[in-house]
């Protein structure tokens, strides 16, 4: 379908020629985590504020250089996360690693089973980079942020 992946190709740029959510976070109190990919050079740092009261992501920024689908794939991932709860960030992982057919296979347990893939979760603009799954190689570049999200999740707040 031609018209569709002309739209998919024009949302991966759009994000990655203007990306969303760029920049940093103090560290303490933000979560921080970085990610990088050597078999490509991608390189990504998230910084994740976590409201302890609500449980929920009240801001990320993300900083880092790379190919087109990983800075695409980190500012689409800024965005979707922002505002949503800790389970519901780790539901959407969850539902984006099984759209790049990995899932948790590749050993980047989320640690977090309990909130599932119910109707709930959406991956909105996040369905562009579903044509990534044709070349394998690409894969790590698309899942790179993802990781690196449930890194700073799963890092302690005070960790500098």
């Amino acid at each position: 379908m031609p018209g569709l992946e002309d739209l998919y190709r024009e949302i991966i740029l759009d994000h990655y020629r203007t990306p969303r959510n760029r920049g940093e976070l103090p560290v303490p109190p933000a979560r921080h985590a970085e990610g990088h990919n050597p078999l490509c050079g991608d390189e990504i740092t998230v910084y994740l504020d976590v409201d302890d009261a609500s449980g929920t992501v009240a801001d990320v920024k993300v900083s880092g250089q790379g190919c087109s689908i990983s800075q695409s794939s980190a500012s689409m991932m800024s965005q979707a996360v922002k505002g949503k709860s800790v389970p519901e960030v780790k539901a959407l992982v969850r539902k984006f690693k099984g759209m790049m057919s990995i899932e948790t296979a590749d050993g980047a347990d989320d640690g977090d089973d309990s909130a599932g893939d119910g109707p709930e979760v959406t991956l909105g603009d996040l369905e562009a980079l579903q044509g990534v799954v044709k070349f394998p190689v690409r894969i790590k570049c698309a899942t790179l942020a993802w990781n690196t999200l449930t890194e700073a999740l799963d890092a302690p707040a005070s960790d500098s």
